[in-house]
């Protein structure tokens, strides 16, 4: 009997690990990396990781109140713990105004590392297993994070960064306007109907549009010109 117990108890703890999880969801992703060399790229995602990073902490998700940090090349996902001190609207009111201000503050002192990002802040079930994580909720951030309009948006702004929010966080946050969140700043977002997952999102740009100090060559630099203002 001692043997059956032991030998079922390690599935039932899988069982347990592999149920899914709440978690407030906010990735970033570098524009246009594709256009970049490999070297650039290397310096690129340790400015994207310490900028993430420290805007995180500034609202309060450190290492302790959230998952380890997701790669995903030219992007990094963060999975916020949803307790009492990391609220979603920590995620609006502080983790995004910091990052668009540590990322304007980059960007002018470094006009030979400019870069741009798009971001995304989505909530839901997300399930893991030995190799990572996965679900709907997941899927729903990556394909707002990639989808073409936002991708057009940004291309069409000189600010440092362009946020998009799901449905779900506009309706049940951003319409709210808790201090710090301003909903007028939102714009609805209609995408494709390619499928049923993700019909519509709210955006808005982020930082002051105040043009970027045009990048000279140097060790990251596009492989063409720097966005060929476009």
């Amino acid at each position: 009997m001692i043997h059956e117990h032991e030998n079922h108890e390690p599935l039932a703890e899988q069982a347990i690990q592999r149920r899914p999880r709440h978690r407030g969801i906010v990735a970033v992703d570098i524009e246009d990396s594709t256009r970049r060399t490999d070297p650039s790229k290397a310096q690129l995602r340790q400015s994207m990781y310490d900028l993430f990073e420290r805007s995180l902490n500034a609202g309060g998700i450190t290492a302790s109140r959230r998952d380890p940090l997701v790669d995903r090349g030219d992007s990094v996902l963060a999975l916020a713990h949803p307790v009492d001190f990391v609220p979603k609207t920590a995620l609006l009111d502080t983790v995004v105004p910091t990052l668009g201000m540590l990322l304007t503050e980059h960007n002018r002192r470094h006009p030979a590392q400019q870069f741009r990002l798009r971001m995304v802040v989505h909530a839901g079930e997300v399930t893991f297993d030995d190799r990572g994580c996965f679900g709907e909720a997941l899927d729903v951030a990556f394909r707002l994070l990639d989808a073409g309009q936002v991708k057009r948006i940004l291309r069409n702004t000189d600010a440092p960064m362009v946020l998009v929010v799901s449905d779900d966080v506009h309706r049940s946050v951003v319409r709210h306007g808790y201090d710090g969140i301003d909903p007028k700043a939102f714009s609805r977002l209609l995408l494709p109907r390619t499928s049923n997952l993700v019909r519509s999102a709210w955006v808005r740009v982020i930082g002051a549009s105040q043009g970027l100090p045009e990048r000279p060559g140097g060790p990251v630099a596009r492989m063409e010109d720097y966005r060929r203002r476009a």
